[in-house]
This record gives C-alpha cells, sequence and structure tokens, in this order.
C-alpha cells in the first residue's frame, strides 16, 4: 500500500509544533539540563537591555517587532548605516509568514523603529565583539539546514565559522524549545555532512539582544548531555527511522 507523503515542515516548526520527535532524540534534554546551561550565560560590557516600557509602547506583535529588528541589524552588519525601513518591513513580514500567523502591519510607527534600533544595535555589537575572535571567519546570514524526508530544508540565523549563533528576542533565559531546534539543525546539517563531507558546527551561540544575555555551549556537550545515543551516526539512524515510522503511520 503506498505512502501518504506527509506536509513538508520546516527544522523550526518540527522543533516547537512536534516536540516528541525530539523527545525521542533528546530524552535528557530536562529542565534540570536547561537549568544548569543557563547558569553559563554571560553579559556584554557596554550593551543596555531594551528597556520593557519601550516594547510596551509598540503596537506590534512582538515576534514581527523583533524579526524588524533582525532585518535591520543583518543590513548595518553588511554595512548599510541607514537601512530603509520599508524595505525592512517587507523583509521581515515575510519572514513571519513562513512561521507564524502573523499580523502584518501596512506602516511603523515611531515606537516600532525605536524599540527595533535598539534592538538591532544590541545585536550588531554582539556579533561585533564575537567577530573579533573569529577574524577569518565570514559571518553568514541564514546558514542553511539541510531537510531529511518530510523535514524540509530551512535556515538558522547565523553563523561564523564553526558558530551556529542563534538569536531569540525573549524576556525569559533560554528554554529547552531553544536547544531542541539548535540541536535539530546540528543533526541535520550532520546527516548531510556524512554523506558530502561538508563542515559542521562545533559551538552554539545563543544571543539575546533584548536582555543582553549569551550563552555559549560546544555540541559535543550538549549531544553527550541531551542524548541517549552512543554516537553521532547511532543519532542520525534514529532520526531517520523516526521520520520513516511516521510517514509509515499516515
Amino acid at each position: 500500500m503506498p505512502l501518504t507523503r506527509l506536509p513538508l515542515r520546516d527544522p523550526r516548526t518540527v522543533a516547537r509544533d512536534i516536540p516528541g520527535v525530539l523527545d525521542v532524540l533528546f530524552p535528557r534534554l530536562s529542565g534540570g539540563l536547561v537549568s544548569s546551561l543557563n547558569k553559563r550565560m554571560t553579559q556584554f560590557e557596554g550593551i543596555e537591555p531594551v528597556p520593557e516600557e519601550h516594547i510596551e509602547n509598540s503596537k506590534l506583535q512582538n515576534a514581527m517587532l523583533f524579526e524588524l529588528s533582525m532585518v535591520r541589524a543583518e543590513n548595518l552588519l553588511d554595512g548599510n548605516d541607514a537601512p530603509d525601513w520599508d524595505s525592512c518591513l517587507r523583509t521581515a513580514s515575510e519572514r513571519q509568514r513562513r512561521h507564524y500567523d502573523a499580523e502584518l502591519p501596512n506602516k511603523l510607527s515611531q515606537a516600532d523603529q525605536d524599540v527595533a534600533t535598539l534592538a538591532a544595535d544590541n545585536l550588531v555589537a554582539m556579533i561585533t565583539a564575537i567577530r573579533a575572535n573569529y577574524p577569518d571567519e565570514r559571518l553568514e546570514h541564514s546558514p542553511a539546514v539541510p531537510g531529511l524526508g518530510w523535514i524540509a530544508s530551512g535556515n538558522g540565523d547565523l553563523s561564523l565559522g564553526p558558530l551556529l549563533i542563534e538569536v531569540k528576542h525573549t524576556n525569559r533565559n533560554f528554554i529547552s524549545g531553544d536547544f531542541r531546534q539548535t540541536l535539530m539543525y546540528w543533526l541535520l546539517k550532520y546527516a548531510n555532512v556524512i554523506e558530502n563531507d561538508d563542515d559542521i558546527w562545533s559551538e552554539l551561540l545563543l544571543l539575546n539582544p533584548r536582555r543582553n544575555t549569551a550563552l555559549s555551549v560546544r555540541f559535543d556537550y550538549l549531544l553527550d548531555s541531551a542524548s541517549s545515543s552512543s554516537t553521532r551516526v547511532e543519532l542520525v539512524e534514529l532520526l531517520r527511522s523516526i521520520v520513516g515510522q511516521e510517514a509509515e503511520h499516515r
């Protein structure tokens, strides 16, 4: 009997909306481990958190507001000192449509621009400081994440040589979902590396420009702590089997 094809879902959506897949792959990614990891958080000198009252003055959904700040930061990092707000809004809106049922604004208020500017400037300052430690590496926007089966290809936020950099604009510490998402990115990338002998990220860097917090952890440590598989290849095969089983049950 032919299998029913599942609709393709990008890696971020799988990590966010189908956590059971990640629970099988990383059963030890518990609250205790996440709490332990969050104790490693650091801050950057000379950067102030975005004031909450400024965020409250904006009428945009937070997801859209900080997507806008991300687009502005990318423009600044590329050397565009005066990004066009309309262009930034179009790009941010296109990105939001991929992942969320977002309310898309027609124009931006001054309050919207003020918050997006503060968050973007914080991210640029963070990345500038990090790049000083990797002078020979190229900063890549939206690094590609390969797909596998019904998991579509996707994109991370940033990468810098061996670093996978994910940006979270939240008012909380990093949570298990943040680690699930980035572990999924790493695992899909590694599955592709096995076949194509490509490079793989060795370290994860989570950044929160809204709060001025950062957390750096090596993927080897994260994988060993969160997974019950003995090898990386075994973990990839487990993922392949899960994707196949999901297809057979539909």
